[in-house]
């Protein structure tokens, strides 16, 4: 029989989870395919309405990087409005994507018709990148979910060549933890804060 965390073990990792931003990686340890393979694929064991399955993952990695890198500033200039473009946000899209040995373009796309709403496709999507990001975390590996403006625009749509009902969750920035770096630490508040018990 396969192994199985414990729901200690589980719960461990759940909490050891974090963001690790494309500055904090490792830009030329490449990540393998194999292992790629199998991250990916622990992330279509989400739940899905109808096993519609509406994820859809588009990998960046090598010279498509720079490709996409180069996308976003475009997009970036062509659709902000000027009392809302910043310089700096330009300049973190064209270098992100090069910090991290992989992106992954993460898209909900729609299959389940006028039967499963929208929502429910984007949450399944939301859930089997939960899944992408435990799995990488169990690895090794660092990740971080970037979701700008940008990627709900037509223009980005386009050059990613997804339909016209699919739409762009989210960049999943992906790498191994550069030398050195102090894992982050984080807190929740009290899950007492959050629930409310109804027992009659």
């Amino acid at each position: 029989m396969q192994d199985i965390a414990t729901h200690t073990q589980l719960s461990a990792l759940i909490r050891h989870r974090r963001s690790i931003k494309p500055v904090d990686m490792d830009g030329m340890r490449l990540v393998g395919r194999e292992l790629l393979t199998q991250i990916l694929e622990d992330a279509t064991w989400a739940p899905t309405h109808g096993l519609t399955e509406p994820w859809k993952f588009i990998v960046h990695q090598g010279a498509a990087r720079r490709r996409l890198a180069e996308t976003m500033q475009q997009v970036y200039r062509e659709t902000t409005p000027a009392n809302e473009f910043r310089e700096d946000k330009m300049k973190k899209m064209g270098e992100n994507p090069l910090l991290s040995p992989v992106v992954i373009a993460c898209v909900m796309e729609r299959r389940g018709g006028a039967k499963i709403p929208e929502v429910e496709e984007i949450e399944a999507v939301a859930c089997a990148l939960q899944n992408l990001q435990l799995s990488a975390t169990a690895a090794g590996l660092g990740c971080y979910w970037s979701s700008p403006p940008l990627l709900g625009t037509r223009e980005f749509a386009e050059w990613l060549q997804i339909g016209a009902e699919d739409r762009c969750v989210g960049l999943i920035y992906l790498g191994w933890p550069r030398v050195g770096l102090n894992w982050p630490r984080s807190v929740r508040q009290p899950v007492e804060t959050k629930t409310q018990w109804r027992d009659d």
